[in-house]
């Protein structure tokens, strides 16, 4: 089980971390929540009227931030924000914009509040470990175990963090993954490459404990 994600009885999953591994995904996620930011009215707004969140519109211009475009793309473009299946019409891809933003405006706020949620789960479930060192083993590692709905929040997740891992190295496609295979040990890139493919392989594993 150390090092991927096994299906577990119930439905859930289970993987066994040591403490560098929970230290790095703990990290990694405390990073995406301060990325991602608190919500519209920010943590502490105290709004005497609940529904003025729920109401509460988003942005309508993609972020300035290579990593948070990537999280949060445009609804009708690439991942650049590039006009796509316009054919290169000025007035097709300005209406392209205009659907863009006004999705966006509507839609971001939620997903940024998903984001939270599901980043905040794997933050809470790693601090309710308790590590253990069996025999000779030089790392103490501990036996994390997901209900359903947890493997589900974990997933989104690892999903957001590999996003936002592959926007800081330039990752576009497979060919780009590739490439990082071959990355010499100098390279500064290494550690979160190293990340990078790791956490793809965690991603890969957990997806197939939720496939009937």
């Amino acid at each position: 089980m150390a090092g991927h994600f096994e299906a577990i009885p119930g439905g859930g999953a289970a993987v066994a971390l040591d403490e560098v591994e929970i230290s790095i995904i703990r990290s990694l996620s405390v990073q995406l929540l301060e990325l991602v930011g608190p919500g519209p009215g920010g943590e502490d707004s105290g709004s005497a009227d609940p529904l003025d969140e729920l109401f509460a519109e988003g942005p309508s211009e993609p972020p300035s931030d290579p990593v948070l475009r990537r999280l949060f793309p445009d609804a009708y473009g690439g991942p650049d924000g590039a006009a796509e299946g316009a054919g290169g019409d000025p007035a097709a891809e300005e209406q392209q914009r205009a659907y863009s933003a006004e999705f966006r405006r509507f839609t971001e706020n939620d997903l940024r509040a998903r984001k939270r949620e599901d980043a905040l789960a794997v933050i809470r479930s790693l601090d309710s470990l308790s590590l253990e060192r069996e025999g000779g083993a030089e790392e103490a590692e501990a036996l994390l175990e997901l209900s359903p709905e947890q493997s589900r929040q974990w997933l989104s997740s690892l999903n957001d963090l590999r996003l936002a891992i592959g926007a800081r190295l330039d990752v576009a496609d497979e060919e780009d993954t590739d490439l990082l295979y071959r990355l010499p040990d100098s390279d500064p890139r290494k550690p979160m490459v190293m990340a990078y493919l790791w956490l793809g392989g965690l991603q890969e594993t957990l997806v197939g404990t939720l496939m009937p």
